[in-house]
């Protein structure tokens, strides 16, 4: 059953009417679609006026496409943003000590349930971050608060499980829609991100979001939102075997980038330094990197709509390249909030025109249009660091509308996707929550595997028995018929080993030993808290066919017992039913 939604609970008859039918989840994705809109609009609006303020420039202009920022600006608006919002996180910590629930978590493990007041605070937290300069997008921000709300939407109507992951998927692709102006690629970011997966019962859901969200901000032509690329030449057959070359650098490099963060936040955590004071020295070195080119602060927005970006001269190109990379890695790492999507599009555009160039100086004969490899390595690269191939592909296709340069950008992403994943095995998203110990690597519903305990699966009116007793003795207590096996214990009740009832009654048995020399899997129990395929992995390993269940602690109390019969049924049962629920089937 669904848990209620603390702000918004709709009639039951108006529940009992969205549940029955599925074309009312079309209506709510149709809401969902134009907040997410909203969403983009509102914090693009915040983070323009805070940079307005901050920075003194119009807020129709993008910070990082200014040809320089007031050197004493650049340096103190990063450093005393980064202290006020490390002071506002440690508040944070006191008042929430949980942590806060992404889109692709909420999905994989709860359900798609999420936390309406931490949504809100991730996206101030985002907003705030890129609007003092620090080197993130605002995307993480923008999916947070749209799927937080869808989420609260779906609570409100006490969805299904599975459709509640489908709502949550509507605010996604609702915002990326919205924020790259691409509504395939919002609702691919959706399928293959956030909910984990392409079902008949969630394409018509998540494509009307994407849509509505489309709409709602493309609406707003003074905000610039998505990506804007020139004219591209002609591509072919060539240009196959050179962008799979490009696919595989971009891949190396999003490595690189990953780990780079991971590596940054791993080395202030041991400097031991104050937490607040973590964002502060990062938010200086940004200010520090942005006097050089202020193209490294914010998500890089401008940057990429800067008309002369390939046409700069290279050493800028590589200039900007490195210092943004360094810069993301930084501002990630120190503690800023935000993500790396438009940052990587933004250096893979870059790193795509220098790659053109280097081929060109090794074969001058090919002459490779420029804007091409700048949308092949913006594809490869985020398909890398974010996942997604087909999100980066329809990016590319909606961006240029050239459908030969999207099979050539469809064949780097899946390269650069493949060997990230044969390299390294997550994407940034899921790189995180592995540094934080979850074990998930996509938005694949998986929770229902960790609901699924052996608490709840095993047999708790176990029969116990002194693992002491002679085989007759334990052959009056137990005849044949009355149980199948019986937990042995020692004097403290502690678990000894499991007797099988029918092999104690076999007549060439040693019985010299008593019970004790019959007993199987002395050491290899299950504990409660185990869920269904720690437990399966742990039949296979013993090649047995059932063992006891005994307590976590250090009294190693036997309290129930678990055939693998009764186990694999069950997850059978289980897996069975998330699959009909997922393709909308009775």
């Amino acid at each position: 059953m669904a848990t209620p939604s603390r702000y918004l609970e709709a009639p039951r008859r108006l529940r009992a009417f969205v549940r029955a039918h599925e074309t009312s989840l079309v209506v709510l994705a149709a809401m969902i679609g134009t907040i997410g809109g909203l969403v983009v609009l509102a914090m693009s609006v915040a983070v323009a006026a805070l940079h307005a303020l901050l920075f003194n420039i119009s807020t129709t202009e993008r910070l990082s496409s200014q040809p320089s920022v007031e050197t004493l600006r650049a340096v103190l608006v990063p450093s005393l943003g980064g202290l006020l919002l490390g002071g506002a996180l440690l508040l944070l910590l006191r008042w929430r000590p949980a942590r806060e629930i992404d889109p692709i978590e909420a999905n994989a493990l709860h359900g798609g349930r999420m936390s309406f007041r931490g949504s809100v605070i991730v996206a101030l937290q985002t907003t705030w971050s890129s609007g003092v300069g620090a080197s993130v997008g605002l995307e993480a921000g923008y999916t947070q608060l749209a799927s937080g709300l869808a989420a609260s939407l779906g609570r409100g109507f006490h969805l299904r499980r599975a459709d509640q992951r489908i709502m949550v998927g509507c605010g996604a692709a609702a915002a990326i829609s919205g924020a790259f102006g691409a509504p395939l690629a919002g609702a691919f970011y959706a399928f293959e991100l956030v909910i984990g997966g392409y079902t008949s019962a969630s394409l018509t859901p998540v494509g009307v979001a994407a849509v509505a969200g489309y709409f709602v901000t493309h609406g707003f032509e003074d905000l610039s939102l998505g990506i804007s690329v020139g004219p591209v030449g002609d591509v072919v057959g060539r240009d196959l075997a050179v962008a799979a070359l490009l696919g595989i650098l971009a891949a190396l490099f999003g490595i690189l980038i990953m780990r780079g963060v991971a590596l940054c936040e791993t080395g202030l955590a041991k400097t031991r330094l104050w937490p607040p004071l973590r964002p502060a020295l990062g938010g200086l070195a940004v200010g520090l990197l942005a006097l050089l080119t202020p193209q490294v602060m914010s998500s890089g927005h401008g940057a990429l709509h800067f008309s002369g970006l390939v046409s700069m001269p290279l050493q800028i190109i590589a200039g900007v390249f490195a210092l943004k990379a360094l810069a993301s890695i930084i501002s990630l790492g120190s503690g800023f909030r935000g993500g790396l999507f438009f940052a990587t599009l933004f250096m893979g555009a870059l790193g795509g025109r220098l790659y053109a160039a280097g081929v060109d100086l090794v074969w001058p004969g090919l002459a490779l249009d420029p804007n091409v490899y700048a949308v092949i390595g913006m594809s490869a690269l985020s398909a890398s660091v974010i996942g997604g191939p087909l999100t980066m592909s329809f990016i590319a296709l909606e961006s240029t509308g050239n459908l030969w340069l999207t099979t050539v950008v469809l064949v780097a992403v899946m390269i650069s996707t493949q060997i990230t994943r044969e390299l390294f095995g997550y994407s940034f998203a899921t790189w995180r929550l592995h540094l934080r110990g979850e074990t998930i690597r996509s938005a694949a519903d998986v929770g229902w595997i960790r609901d699924l305990t052996v608490r709840r699966l095993m047999r708790s009116d176990v029969a116990t028995v002194d693992a002491g007793i002679g085989i007759e003795d334990f052959r009056v207590k137990f005849p044949l018929g009355s149980k199948t096996q019986v937990v042995a214990v020692d004097a403290t009740g502690r678990y000894v080993g499991l007797a099988v009832v029918a092999e104690a009654h076999a007549p060439d048995i040693d019985a010299t030993r008593g019970l004790i020399g019959i007993l199987h899997h002395r050491d290899v129990v299950l504990h409660p808290v185990m869920n269904i395929q720690e437990a399966i992995a742990v039949f296979d390993a013993a090649e047995a066919e059932s063992l006891a269940v005994v307590e976590a602690g250090g009294e190693h109390r036997p309290v129930g017992i678990l055939t693998e019969a009764h186990a694999m049924r069950r997850y059978a049962e289980e897996s069975d039913k998330r699959r009909r629920e997922a393709i909308g089937e009775v």
